[in-house]
């Protein structure tokens, strides 16, 4: 990959925003579907229970989002507060493991979830600080790319400890990579990171110009790509719990393999398609690619309904590799371009964060609903129906937000043009 293979004058080594990727996707990946599904199997919880959960800690995450990205976009240790949320992080799968109740698991859900919403933007925000702006396309994708292989790492890694020990064993990875994350953070040299980049404002004056909160607002197209992701993730967030939990109930001594091989399934796809994205969203531009993410998941949410037998749920799941690839690997991108010259992209990626959380933590405890009182097709169906709408709106009412030329600042498509400013 151009410009991502050699040292720079600061001594940053492009392998260690490699490393900080994929560790960080394995700190998270060690949580999420393998605590539900860890609940419901073994704990003997019911939907509502683990579905309630679930969204009370997500909503009360969602309190921070935003604030968490204008304090990224304002602090420069950024390195700093990924540490710090990795600590937090390891403490509350600590306590889930050894005390898997439910004031004790709600309580450390909740960290988790407020402490999760700083890595996106703080990695976005280390990237961009640290790359070349004709660069970032491709250096997005990668990072996408290494998140992904992590992924894929941390599944099998879980698959085999939860068959050679327990489920709740599962857990314990969590500090283990968290340690592991620190080291990699840190050998990124503070020095390397422009301060002034990082949080996308213009160059000139201490931090550069920054505009007000109100930018939010104001930037129409920001305003509906939020929009259009809290209907991917109401619609998409529960699909994978789900699966794994018929799974689970149809193999229950494989619980963990199984759900492992969803997870490995997708990102085995997502990796390849971050690539592909990274080397031509500057050509094809963003809209194309997120309406190709945004059409797998009503067809993922309808094919689910066709079969319970295994091979088809774990292959249909695949589908989820093209879609979450797609939309995970443009999502930076897309607020790089619309925040270019304000100094508020953390902020911006915080709030579309904050879209995201309240589609993802109300559609759990929503399907959690519509399982116990209609079944597992139903909730596969309310997905669909979100989906399609999400899909409807970035159809209808998103913008190109890829800026006029950047096909020409390409590495290797020619000479570079004068990069253009902030997309209204």
């Amino acid at each position: 990959m151009s410009g991502q293979g050699t040292d720079s004058k600061d001594g940053f080594r492009p392998a260690s925003l490699d490393a900080v990727n994929f560790l960080l996707a394995d700190v998270r990946g060690a949580l999420g579907p393998y605590l539900n599904v860890f609940l419901v199997t073994q704990q003997h919880w019911s939907q509502a229970e683990v579905g309630l959960v679930t969204t009370l800690a997500g909503w009360l995450g969602l309190a921070v989002q935003t604030p968490i990205g204008a304090a990224i976009d304002a602090t420069h240790r950024k390195r700093g507060a990924i540490v710090l949320a990795l600590a937090v992080l390891a403490a509350g799968a600590l306590c889930i493991y050894a005390v898997p109740r439910f004031w004790p698991v709600l309580v450390a859900n909740t960290l988790i979830a407020v402490v999760g919403d700083v890595f996106g933007p703080a990695v976005a925000a280390l990237t961009l600080g640290l790359v070349p702006r004709r660069e970032l396309a491709r250096r997005m994708g990668r990072n996408a790319a290494f998140d992904h292989a992590g992924n894929v790492a941390v599944a099998a890694a879980a698959g085999a400890v939860g068959w050679m020990f327990s489920q709740r064993a599962v857990f314990l990875l969590v500090p283990v990579f968290a340690l592991l994350s620190t080291a990699a953070v840190l050998s990124i040299p503070a020095a390397a990171i422009d301060q002034r980049r990082a949080r996308g404002a213009e160059e000139g004056g201490a931090d550069g110009h920054v505009s007000g909160v109100k930018v939010l607002v104001q930037c129409r197209p920001l305003l509906i790509f939020g929009v259009c992701a809290l209907l991917f993730h109401f619609a998409n967030a529960p699909l994978l719990p789900l699966v794994g939990q018929k799974l689970a109930f149809a193999h229950g001594e494989w619980a963990t393999a199984m759900m492992s091989s969803c997870i490995i399934a997708a990102q085995l796809v997502m990796l390849p398609i971050a690539v592909l994205v990274g080397r031509n969203a500057d050509r094809w531009g963003r809209k194309p690619l997120l309406l190709i993410g945004f059409g797998m998941l009503p067809l993922r949410a309808l094919l689910y309904t066709l079969s319970d037998d295994s091979a088809w749920l774990i292959g249909v799941q695949l589908l989820d590799g093209v879609g979450a690839g797609i939309f995970g690997a443009l999502t930076p991108l897309v607020a790089a371009d619309l925040m270019r010259g304000t100094g508020r992209y953390n902020l911006a990626l915080g709030a579309i964060a904050t879209m995201q959380g309240v589609g993802a933590s109300t559609s759990g405890l929503v399907a959690g609903l519509v399982v116990d009182r209609f079944g597992y097709t139903a909730a596969f169906l309310t997905c669909g129906a979100a989906a399609l709408v999400a899909l409807a709106a970035l159809l209808l009412g998103m913008p190109e937000t890829a800026p006029t030329g950047m096909a020409d600042a390409v590495p290797g498509n020619g000479a570079a043009r004068e990069e253009p400013g902030l997309a209204e």
